[in-house]
């Protein structure tokens, strides 16, 4: 296969900065990769000693309806253990199911009062 032009003579001479739009090409590449490939500053730092965290992104709403949901799984855990055990474990598991029962009546006033825009409002209602 025949070439058009011949490949270009190698000289030593040669640089990327020849010239100042060379140069000013170059800084501005430099630039562009640095923005786009440089590591994040703003990302959070890891936290030590948490085993469980909750993403600061959440929403109200979602936390306090699983909150909602795991008070209610509690409570079925207790009322369970109560049918297995007598006596005073059996009042101390139905106190822990009745404490959850109320902790979650008071979630889901929570949550009402988030549906509502004005919550002294829906307190007037009730």
């Amino acid at each position: 296969m025949i070439k058009p032009t011949p490949n270009p003579p190698e000289h030593e001479d040669t640089s990327p900065y020849e010239s100042s739009d060379s140069k000013k090409f170059h800084e501005a590449a430099e630039r562009a990769l640095d923005h786009h490939f440089a590591p994040s500053s703003d990302k959070p730092k890891p936290r030590k000693g948490n085993l469980f965290a909750v993403s600061p992104n959440i929403d109200t709403e979602a936390l306090l309806a699983n909150a909602s949901e795991e008070l209610l799984s509690i409570s079925a855990i207790a009322v369970n253990l109560a049918d297995d055990v007598d006596g005073a474990r059996r009042s101390l598991a139905l106190a822990l199911s009745r404490l959850a029962d109320g902790v979650r009546l008071l979630v889901e006033r929570a949550l009402d009062h988030i549906d509502s825009p004005n919550p002294a409002e829906h307190r007037a209602k009730v």
